[in-house]
């Protein structure tokens, strides 16, 4: 179900960018370089719980209500504590994916956002008891982070961005639990 659900996302997403006949590209131009996008987010704390977060995108404005892409997601983290028995932990979390994403503007500064991905999520637990014991699990994730953000331009093609989504799939596996992603970032045009 929820595959179906992430394939319907994407499909009215797509739609959406083809149907707005006024803004499509102008197929005698061609590809127009002016209209790529990158940027991404970037991310690290350090302490008990460590992160390390790189989330490079690319995209393209195929109008100027509509823009879409792809993106890498590449995060990394580790974190001790004690357990309730009293050993000492140490978890090690390296999630690797990614997907693509649509952004329709209401407003030259407002967009929302469609982001369906899937992470693939490896863990390394040692526990630290006599003697030391280590665990190790993969597991894939799929997600469909959905909200919305504002663009301030920053001259030329560039913007400084915030958004705020939420996975609505919620997976068991999902590294983004019951809770919403605040990043900021930037986009990058050429």
């Amino acid at each position: 179900m929820k595959r179906i659900c992430l394939v319907v996302t994407f499909l009215l997403t797509m739609q959406a960018a083809f149907s707005q006949s006024p803004y499509r590209v102008d197929t005698a131009r061609g590809f127009d370089p002016s209209k790529l996008m990158a940027g991404g987010n970037f991310g690290f704390a350090f302490g008990n719980y460590s992160l390390l977060n790189i989330s490079p995108m690319i995209g393209y404005r195929f109008s100027p209500k509509f823009a879409a892409g792809i993106n890498i997601n590449a995060q990394f983290t580790w974190e001790k504590y004690r357990d309730i028995d009293g050993f000492e932990r140490k978890d090690n979390f390296s999630i690797l994916g990614g997907g693509i994403w649509g952004r329709y503007y209401p407003l030259d500064f407002l967009f929302v956002q469609a982001q369906p991905e899937y992470n693939s999520i490896s863990l390394k637990r040692q526990i630290y008891d006599d003697p030391r014991r280590t665990f190790k699990e993969r597991y894939g994730a799929p997600s469909l982070l959905l909200g919305g953000g504002y663009a301030q331009p920053i001259g030329g093609n560039s913007s400084f961005v915030i958004m705020l989504l939420y996975d609505v799939l919620q997976d068991n596996n999902s590294p983004y639990r019951n809770r919403p992603v605040f990043s900021v970032g930037g986009n990058f045009g050429f």
